[in-house]
């Protein structure tokens, strides 16, 4: 097998996870049917079912869309990468300033490079 088809094998696999992942953000988090969802988000319900099927992408537009409504990012639509760890970062990090946080950074690359080197 060659590179590209490779390519074009991990390419369809990652978008089967992604209609997965809008299936599931459909059905479980927002309580919608497709053509429910599809009217929100401006596509329509055969469309919708391709997608969730891995046989369609959604532009832009209509990610855009589908990411106000379920309140994740665009990255764990996409990608399937973890948004609830940045919302909780965040949070905890709004109780420092920007000297500390720069400070406690920096202390993490010294003990990086000590674990490192020992």
């Amino acid at each position: 097998m060659n590179h590209t088809t490779n390519k074009i094998d991990c390419e369809k696999a990652e978008q089967k996870e992604r209609g997965k992942r809008i299936r599931n953000i459909r059905e479980n988090e927002l309580h919608m049917n497709k053509t429910q969802l599809a009217k929100e988000i401006g596509v329509s319900g055969q469309f919708l079912g391709l997608v969730e099927e891995g046989k369609g992408n959604l532009v832009y537009k209509s990610l855009k869309k589908l990411r106000n409504l379920s309140g994740h990012s665009a990255d764990y639509i996409l990608y399937g990468l973890d948004d609830k760890i940045i919302q909780k970062t965040q949070k905890y990090l709004e109780n420092y300033s920007e000297a500390q946080i720069i400070n406690a950074i920096e202390m993490i690359k010294e003990i990086n490079l000590f674990i490192k080197s020992n």
